[in-house]
């Protein structure tokens, strides 16, 4: 058996541990965010999402296409702590783990036949374990690279299996189609369709030189690979242990400072929740911005003190992207926390310890409050029109 990727999506996240905390939830169209003229859906129930609701969408729209939606302050304090348990879980099944986001995960099965000879079977009884342990269903995708995983966790959601067999991985890609193919957006397929080219067959045709003169070097490259089966590298290497990151994918593109820096506030807020659980502080704030080209580019900043709550973690991470953003369309949007040690409080010597400190309190404070789910923020992370909310 060659290489064996799990990928591991929790369905509708946000909404589900509402579901699970509400029952009276069940069944109704169910959207995470604040009603404001400058706020964005966060996630939405998959009741929500048949009437076009989709995360990282304005409420306004996302209310005039679903004016009965239910909307829910959200609870990050308890989103973090259902993670947590999901990631736990997935960590001891296999030794491969790398979380890319408060709902998503890899697992890395290569070489491991003889404790997993059926990859299938495996991923049903990790996503059984997941269930009956968290209250929680997940999506799985299994297949030779992390690319294709990804692709086939989303292929029968929610609560779905895929298996992709490396021999048909092209057979794959061509029933998921053009329209659903991860990575392509809006623009790059108007693109594409410009060239007369309707299917993913069609375009396996062209070679990468022919993709690239069409394209440009980014986007051509990422087409010619991701029609034959190839991954990208988008997941390429490991989460180590002195960093904490926390990355969305959005589809589609998302614009807009306002929006961006609403989901910087939500990352920030999951990063130091999981700094916070495991006791630590952290030296460097990194923003990585990935364009509808496809184009990457990351950007950092190590202050003279240490980062010990998430107001540090967001201020640093929006002066970042203020610098990098170039008013189009991103894809994907991450933060991450470097250079983390142990420790629990600002160290001797630093400037302003003393405010520090109340902050790092104030803030342990604050998810304390949240683990019985009572809804706390601080007032200074409250954007236009948040105070109103449905019930």
């Amino acid at each position: 058996m060659g290489n064996v990727f799990f990928h591991i999506d929790l369905d509708a996240f946000f909404a589900s541990v509402e579901c699970l905390d509400h029952p009276e939830y069940r069944g109704k169209p169910l959207i995470i965010g604040y009603p404001g003229p400058r706020s964005v859906a966060s996630t939405c129930s998959y009741e929500a999402r048949k009437y076009g609701v989709h995360s990282a969408m304005p409420m306004t729209t996302a209310l005039k296409l679903c004016p009965d939606a239910i909307c829910v302050w959200g609870n990050h304090r308890r989103y973090s702590e259902k993670s947590k348990e999901v990631m736990d879980i997935i960590r001891s099944f296999a030794p491969g783990f790398l979380q890319v986001s408060i709902d998503e995960a890899f697992l890395d099965l290569s070489g491991m036949n003889r404790i997993y000879p059926l990859p299938g079977k495996a991923a049903r009884s990790l996503k059984e374990k997941i269930l009956r342990e968290t209250g929680l269903t997940v999506s799985i995708g299994v297949a030779s690279s992390r690319f294709i995983a990804k692709l086939a966790s989303d292929y029968h959601k929610p609560d779905g299996l895929t298996v992709v067999p490396k021999e048909k991985e092209e057979d794959f890609i061509d029933a998921v189609g053009l329209e659903k193919l991860w990575g392509v957006g809006k623009s790059t397929l108007e693109a594409i369709k410009r060239k007369g080219i309707t299917s993913t067959k069609s375009l396996r045709k062209f070679g990468k030189d022919e993709l690239i003169y069409m394209f440009g070097a980014s986007s051509g490259e990422y087409l010619y690979s991701i029609v034959r089966g190839i991954d990208p590298g988008i997941y390429q290497g490991e989460v180590k242990s002195h960093s904490i990151s926390e990355e969305r994918t959005f589809w589609p593109d998302v614009y807009g400072m306002d929006a961006l820096s609403q989901e910087l506030l939500f990352m920030s807020q999951n990063v130091m929740f999981r700094a916070l659980d495991e006791k630590s502080v952290g030296r460097t704030v990194t923003v990585k911005l990935r364009y509808g080209d496809f184009s990457t580019f990351t950007i950092s900043e190590t202050p003279k003190s240490g980062i010990y709550s998430s107001d540090d973690i967001y201020r640093i991470a929006c002066h970042l992207l203020e610098k990098k953003y170039n008013n189009t369309g991103v894809r994907l949007l991450g933060v991450s926390l470097g250079g983390v040690y142990e420790g629990e409080n600002p160290e001797q010597g630093e400037f302003f310890i003393e405010k520090k400190q109340k902050l790092r309190d104030l803030e342990k404070t604050i998810l304390n409050l949240s683990k019985d789910g009572k809804v706390v923020k601080r007032a200074a992370s409250i954007k236009d029109g948040e105070l109103a909310h449905k019930e």
